[in-house]
């Protein structure tokens, strides 16, 4: 009998060690997959004068993911209490600076270099951009509610930049992986009828067809 026991230890021990292998393997799989997405994005954000000047107006602050704001009016030229006057030169070398960290695979360093380049220059031309690459920095580090936070504040922020329907998108992929099933679609029905004919509204269609 006790060696009946043992057996049926052993046993259980070793599907409890399968499954966590089969864990562990897929934890590895998620975060390769993480970084071979972020390796294919690098190369459309790496120059950063391509960045498009941003609308940083917030005046009527959109209080949801998608609330981008479709007035015309201007973001104020005034710094902000605490931020640096405008110099585009050295936001670009800032901004640089945390691309290349992006590039060098230091995710946290990164992390960390856009989100002080987003405090000294909220109203800078790359402001957007260090926006949207603080949330594909977090989502490559796997923290899902970092990056969440950071890809919503894009279309809230700066509502009429470039990169808010890949960051919508970003977005509706992240409250995915966090269970939040409730809110993916509408997320992606957004940017299909606000952004059509964009890479993103064409993901987007593709992951609606799918669910």
């Amino acid at each position: 009998m006790q060696l009946q026991q043992m057996q049926e230890d052993i046993a259980r021990l070793r599907g409890q060690v399968e499954v966590q292998q089969n864990q562990i393997q897929q934890m590895k799989q998620d975060a390769l997959d993480r970084y071979k997405d972020l390796d294919s994005r690098i190369g459309s954000g790496a120059p950063a004068q391509q960045a498009a000047p941003a609308d940083n107006s917030s005046a009527n602050g959109a209080s949801n993911a998608g609330g981008a704001a479709a007035g015309d009016t201007q973001a104020s030229q005034q710094p902000a209490a605490g931020t640096e006057p405008g110099d585009p030169a050295k936001e670009k070398l800032y901004y640089d600076a945390a691309f290349d960290l992006i590039k060098a695979k230091d995710f946290d360093k990164a992390s960390q270099a856009f989100s002080a380049f987003l405090r000294r220059y909220p109203q800078s031309q790359y402001a957007g951009n260090a926006q949207y690459w603080l949330g594909e920095v977090n989502l490559a580090k796997g923290d899902l509610q970092g990056a969440g936070q950071a890809f919503a504040k894009v279309s809230q922020l700066y509502p009429k930049h470039p990169k808010v329907p890949d960051s919508l998108y970003k977005l509706a992929d992240v409250e995915r992986r966090l269970g939040h099933t409730d809110r993916v679609k509408p997320i992606l029905q957004q940017v299909i009828s606000q952004y059509p004919g964009t890479s993103a509204a064409q993901l987007a269609q593709r992951d609606i067809q799918r669910m």
